[in-house]
């Protein structure tokens, strides 16, 4: 996932490029979607190697927006699962996310 907006105006040699200038990393790693979200959290776009060429998605939502990350502090990876749960709109990471207590309270 590209924290912060891209333009999404952008084709594939663009978001390649991006891929290998920004970010450092090969475009060509078969099986790695990029993901790129716009200035506004409705419409991203994905960039997939399949080997023999550059697969490009553009997903707009009608209904809703997509919980991005705007700075590298809030970027991550993310598994499958987490990319589809973020396709259907839920964000995946929890703004409190639970906590073991370390020291908790003993009287009840």
């Amino acid at each position: 996932m590209a924290c912060g907006q891209t333009d999404l105006r952008r084709g594939i040699e663009g978001l390649a490029s991006i891929i290998r200038f920004q970010f450092q990393l090969d475009p060509y790693d078969k099986d790695t979607l990029f993901l790129f979200c716009g200035k506004k959290n409705t419409r991203i776009k994905g960039l997939l190697w399949e080997g023999d060429g550059f697969l490009l998605l553009y997903k707009r939502l009608d209904v809703g927006a997509f919980s991005w990350p705007r700075n590298t502090a809030e970027a991550l990876e993310i598994t499958s699962e987490q990319y589809k749960l973020l396709m259907e709109g839920f964000a995946i990471v929890a703004k409190r996310p639970i906590t073991e207590l370390t020291n908790p309270p003993r009287a009840i």
